[in-house]
């Protein structure tokens, strides 16, 4: 008959060292994803999560991909698309540090009410998505952008945060960034986007894949209203 007494304290080690290593894996990460973003106040992003993905998605599948990715300075990409973007995905972008608690308790109760219409992630926290973990959606992974966020306020600052999320951000199949987008969908230079123009891209950005700017009329019409109440 095993000798249970001695069994089970080889069990208990074995979790406590299992779990040992867990936490000290998890620090490794988490210390290398904020170093990571200390880089990135000098160093352009070559490549984030969602990038390695759909290229993994797209061989996966025996489809062809063609990336179109460069990276260039806020000073290049016009005022009317920054403003665009912010005010169609995070209208209070530069009052938050990271999370917008307001629209988070808005999106809470909509999905109490079964009536989900809006999301709640800011910039930063789509930036944090982006770069580390792709488009899956886990609890897991909300706790991990959620310990990142502020990391990413801290050391890159709002002009850092929204000059990257403008490079990096899914704009269509393979188009990454602001350059990339208005040169594929409107055969011009990110400096010279309009108003009109510059609403329409921004107005596809929650369903990049899905949606195309000319048929963004609606809601196109809506973001050029909230810039407008902005004094954009």
């Amino acid at each position: 008959m095993p000798d249970t007494q001695t069994q089970t304290p080889r069990r208990t080690g074995f979790l406590r060292s299992f779990v040992r290593w867990l936490v000290i894996g998890v620090v490794l990460l988490w210390s290398l994803a904020a170093l990571i973003f200390v880089a990135a106040r000098w160093i352009d992003p070559p490549t984030t999560a969602v990038h390695i993905q759909r290229r993994l998605q797209a061989w996966i599948h025996h489809k062809p991909y063609r990336e179109r990715y460069k990276f260039i300075p806020l000073s290049q990409i016009s005022a009317d698309l920054q403003h665009a973007v912010i005010a169609a995905e995070d209208a209070h972008f530069y009052q938050h540090h990271g999370f917008d608690w307001h629209e988070i308790q808005i999106a809470a109760e909509d999905d109490l009410e079964g009536d989900r219409t809006r999301g709640a992630s800011t910039i930063t926290q789509q930036l944090v998505k982006n770069v580390f973990f792709g488009t899956g959606r886990s609890m897991l992974r909300k706790g991990a952008e959620a310990t990142l966020v502020p990391v990413a306020e801290f050391v890159l600052g709002k002009q850092r945060i929204l000059e990257i999320y403008l490079n990096v951000v899914e704009w269509g199949p393979g188009i990454y960034g602001a350059e990339s987008a208005c040169r594929y969908y409107d055969e011009t230079p990110a400096r010279n986007i309009g108003r009109q123009q510059a609403a329409r891209l921004a107005a596809i950005l929650p369903a990049p894949l899905k949606r195309r700017p000319e048929r963004m009329n609606n809601y196109s019409a809506i973001i050029l209203d909230r810039m407008g109440q902005r004094g954009w």
